[in-house]
């Protein structure tokens, strides 16, 4: 049951990181006119940091239960 609610905060925490991910991107691109580049740019760097946090939180989720 553990394993199943962290799979799905896993996905929900990048699925957060890429929706603010595009809304700062397309925000930004809105007001320095190129809003498809800083769009995609904007999706990119929240899958980015949305694969980071879950692998933060699954080291530090092992590092736990090793302890």
């Amino acid at each position: 049951m553990f394993a199943a609610g962290m799979v799905g905060a896993l996905g929900l925490q990048v699925a957060v990181c890429i929706f603010l991910g595009y809304w700062i991107g397309s925000s930004l691109g809105r007001r320095l006119g190129d809003e498809k580049g800083w769009t995609v740019g904007g999706i990119l760097v929240g899958l980015a940091v949305g694969i980071l946090s879950a692998i933060l939180l699954v080291k530090k989720v092992m590092e736990e239960a090793d302890g």
